[in-house]
């Protein structure tokens, strides 16, 4: 619901919801369960009843927070830790930078740097997510490689670090997606799953997110993989309306932020792009208004709760 969540911070009357307890109700007027959102504008009384009223009907909330990048931050990350768990959250999930490791980077010495300094994040979190008893679900967001996440997560060693799943992310890593899933299925607490469409472009491929059924991904047996895995896993539906993204991974630049790999990832991946023409047209937002912009976005969210649930 990104697109919904920008709409409400510049006018909450242009979007269904405004903050974590309406963001709520509005999954579960779709169909939902629960949401995974932060609460940080929240007071801790706020919090306290937003856990009271998901009790009350039922649901589940998950937690979203911000891993601190210095000692200074501390504090700050404490308090939002305490506010996650008192709305009732016994996961939240956390992501190292936003951007994608081959734009954000242009050498390989750049990652290995921003490696190092993540690691250093997480060893400053964790005693405190230890302390509060929230476990810290680590997303696969585009920047490391599953063998270099799961690296990380043995360093720390610890119960109160864990893995989110995204089904679709480390397609734009040339990952195969199944060996993704198979792999961090044994540490996973929380999963973003999205189904995907790809296209072939001159310098890679293009790479959407689509509504559950029009991609594809196996949905039903990645969800037996990690239910699998573990039962009480809670699933939340990602369905990114946006343009297509590009992944140029036919040119050198991609490939330099990647440690000895190319040429079996890069076949093996343009192959399975090749075998998978999209279905039907992907979303595309170029040339919308946001009213329209908002309405696609809900018609997509309500196509993959009605997939899900059937």
């Amino acid at each position: 619901c990104k697109n919904q969540w920008e709409a409400a911070r510049k006018d909450p009357s242009a979007a269904p919801f405004r903050d974590a307890p309406s963001f709520y109700d509005y999954a579960r007027s779709l169909g939902g369960d629960g949401v995974q959102t932060s609460v940080r504008g929240l007071t801790m009384e706020q919090a306290r009843a937003l856990r009271a009223h998901v009790e009350r009907t039922g649901g589940y909330y998950e937690g979203d927070v911000r891993l601190p990048k210095t000692d200074a931050d501390l504090a700050d990350f404490d308090k939002e830790v305490r506010l996650t768990k008192e709305a009732g959250a016994k996961c939240a999930r956390v992501i190292l930078m936003g951007g994608r490791r081959y734009e954000v980077f242009e050498t390989l010495d750049e990652f290995t740097a921003y490696r190092a300094d993540g690691l250093r994040r997480l060893q400053l979190a964790e005693p405190i997510a230890r302390k509060h008893g929230l476990v810290l679900a680590m997303e696969n967001h585009k920047d490391f490689l599953v063998p270099e996440q799961l690296e990380l997560l043995q360093q720390i060693d610890s119960e109160w670090l864990r893995i989110l799943v995204d089904t679709g992310n480390n397609i734009a890593m040339c990952e195969d997606p199944y060996e993704v899933i198979d792999a961090l299925a044994p540490y996973a607490v929380s999963c973003h799953l999205k189904d995907i469409a790809v296209q072939p472009s001159d310098d890679g491929f293009l790479l959407s997110e689509v509504p559950f059924g029009t991609g594809f991904l196996d949905l039903k047996r990645i969800v037996r993989t990690l239910a699998t895995a573990n039962s009480a896993i809670d699933f939340h539906v990602e369905m990114a309306t946006r343009d297509p993204l590009s992944v140029p991974c036919k040119t050198d630049g991609y490939w330099a932020v990647f440690p000895e790999r190319r040429g079996a990832d890069l076949q093996r991946t343009l192959a399975m792009v090749a075998a998978n023409p999209p279905k039907q047209p992907p979303p595309t937002l170029s040339g919308l208004s946001t009213p329209q912009i908002l309405v696609a976005e809900e018609a997509n969210n309500r196509a993959c709760f009605q997939w899900a649930i059937q």
